[in-house]
């Protein structure tokens, strides 16, 4: 300890170990120790108590659409990691559409690290994307570093990322096994897209019908299939069908690889609690039915569903219509991810240490960052503290995101984010931020 550079102290720290009065020390941005709560401080130091708020790590979101360069209008790289800081995120993996070029080769990837070198607050990563025409790019990608590739199995809503039929789907499966990468797969078939009904207008009801659950289940029964015939690793984005679980409990009781997430606004809103007219609660895949939320709920706590991401997807309000038809399908809560899933969490009876695990620790690992996601020497200094037990109303100005447009407005949250650190550098506090400290992040380092 005594080449520590920073103490922090907490009557509260999240250990993978458990939750304890701990001091932690922190040298060259990496913690060094995990030490007992009154372990003396060195002189040369600086301590950071904190009292009786609770440290964590800092969360990796590994589902976030930055929209930079391209449609910056809709967001960039310095509003959405300055939302992420906001709320004790400390890494985010950023999809490869909805900017442009889209992260589909290796120039459109060199071009998207130019942009957010400079405006980065927190770490930044890069998924690629599979496309119909791009198995060639592939491997030159994943050399260059990108975490992953992701497609889609119907219409992504942007001409420029078209999606996979079947047979597309097992020829860049078939590739990115080959070097043993991952596949992140928006899975909604298209032929029962195509035979629900296609009512436009303002009813919610309306929307649920024309994004059916069984939609979800086809395509990842496909999805199964393919990766169990090709032993590919295959990560289910954005779960909404609880329908859809026993599936994955079967293929991973049979050692498919097969990895799951789905998302605060699943978790924390119901189909009945979503006015008509209120696009900003649109999403695909559909938030479901509360009988459907709770079967996610117990599918997080027995491990069926890994983690936790925001899918964090805003556009200008313009595209928000009453339309739900025609209006914009993203919601916008990288700053509020932590307080809403804690909110609803609590409520059910689960542990901060849970929500550590679904939205810090398995992302990291998803991801492969060894070196995030966790309170533990060798790892990197990323914190945020958190007052677990205090209170706060979601006002949309006070939003780092771009366009200040979210389903969280209005809602009380508990979960209070005091300060965010990154590499042992405090790059929040109180709302009052640092200039960009954040890294490109590479798969390969």
């Amino acid at each position: 300890m005594s080449d520590a550079e920073l103490v922090l102290r907490s009557t509260r720290v999240i250990t993978p170990e458990g939750t304890r009065a701990a001091t932690v020390t922190v040298s060259g941005g990496k913690i060094t120790a995990v030490l007992p709560y009154d372990a003396e401080v060195p002189a040369t130091a600086r301590l950071e108590d904190v009292g009786d708020h609770v440290l964590l790590p800092g969360l990796v979101d590994t589902h976030v659409h930055v929209n930079d360069p391209g449609r910056t209008e809709w967001e960039g790289f310095w509003t959405a990691t300055r939302a992420a800081a906001a709320g004790g995120i400390t890494t985010l993996i950023d999809m490869p559409l909805n900017s442009l070029p889209p992260t589909t080769t290796v120039e459109h990837l060199r071009i998207k690290q130019d942009v957010a070198r400079d405006k980065a607050h927190i770490d930044v990563g890069f998924w690629g994307g599979a496309l119909p025409d791009n198995v060639k790019d592939l491997r030159p990608l994943h050399d260059a570093g990108v975490f992953g590739f992701k497609c889609f199995l119907s219409p992504s809503g942007v001409d420029e990322f078209p999606h996979l039929d079947q047979d597309q789907l097992a020829q860049s499966m078939a590739e990115i096994s080959g070097f043993d990468g991952l596949l992140i797969v928006h899975a909604e078939d298209p032929h029962h897209l195509a035979g629900a009904p296609q009512n436009g207008g303002p009813k919610y009801a309306d929307f649920l019908a024309s994004r059916p659950r069984d939609a979800e289940d086809t395509a990842i029964a496909n999805l199964i299939a393919q990766a169990r015939r090709l032993n590919a690793r295959v990560h289910v984005l954005h779960l909404s069908s609880s329908d859809a679980l026993p599936l994955i409990r079967a293929a991973r009781a049979e050692g498919v690889r097969l990895t799951v997430e789905t998302c605060p606004h699943y978790l924390a809103f119901t189909a009945e609690e979503v006015p008509d007219g209120a696009s900003e609660f649109k999403c695909c895949p559909p938030i479901r039915e509360s009988a459907n939320q709770d079967l996610l709920w117990e599918a997080l706590a027995d491990g069926t569903i890994d983690c936790v991401v925001t899918d964090h997807s805003p556009s200008t309000a313009d595209l928000k219509t009453d339309d739900f038809a025609t209006a914009w399908g993203g919601i916008a809560g990288l700053q509020v991810s932590l307080p809403a899933v804690w909110t609803e969490a609590r409520k059910r009876g689960h542990t901060l240490e849970d929500v550590v695990r679904w939205m810090s620790a398995r992302t990291a690992e998803l991801a492969g960052l060894s070196h995030k996601g966790a309170i533990e020497a060798g790892r990197d200094a990323d914190f945020a503290v958190l007052a677990p037990d205090e209170t706060f109303t979601v006002d949309p100005a006070g939003l780092q995101h771009r366009n200040r447009v979210t389903a969280y407005a209005g809602r009380t949250l508990y979960g209070v984010v005091k300060s965010t650190w990154l590499r042992g550098e405090r790059i929040v506090a109180d709302g009052e931020f640092t200039e960009p400290k954040g890294t490109l992040l590479s798969r390969t380092h």
